[in-house]
């Protein structure tokens, strides 16, 4: 019986497991938002909250713990410099989960995660289209379509 084993096994190995979040943490340092499913951003989100708490502590030995967890030097970099003094004032809950729905292939929930200070750029400034003068070029076309020359098909009808 698993009484009181609260981890989600999510089908794999440790190593596997370990690796994958890993992964899913370094790529949320990077981009700053991972579309995944619901049990994998759940299991995600505590490692993502304990490398921002030693990011906030800006230390080597904190350094070398973080990379030692994800093992990716350039997302440790960006966590230190960028990230972790965003959250120097928060003293928790630095990522939240959006719920998505279900996958159409195979209905697993499917969640962002992402940092609580993202905003999405798409949805706050939306591009706009290059206006086009309709009117004035539909009179230009019919003028070249005037002197185009004639074939030989249209002189021998006339």
């Amino acid at each position: 019986m698993r009484h009181q084993k609260n981890t989600r096994k999510l089908g794999r190995t440790s190593q596997h497991r370990d690796a994958m979040l890993a992964n899913i943490v370094a790529s949320l340092i990077i981009h700053k938002r991972v579309k995944t499913t619901l049990a994998k951003a759940k299991e995600a989100r505590p490692l993502a909250e304990k490398l921002v708490t030693l990011g906030k502590a800006g230390t080597l030995h904190a350094r070398r713990l973080a990379v030692a967890k994800i093992g990716q030097k350039d997302a440790v970099a960006k966590l230190f410099k960028d990230i972790a003094p965003g959250f120097k004032d928060r003293k928790g809950g630095y990522t939240r989960i959006l719920k998505l729905g279900p996958r159409q292939s195979d209905s697993a929930p499917i969640a962002f995660l992402e940092w609580v200070d993202y905003v999405v750029d798409a949805v706050a400034a939306p591009v706009e289209k290059a206006e086009k003068p309709a009117k004035a070029d539909k009179p230009a076309k019919a003028e070249k379509k005037e002197k185009a020359p004639k074939s030989e098909k249209t002189e021998k009808a006339e």
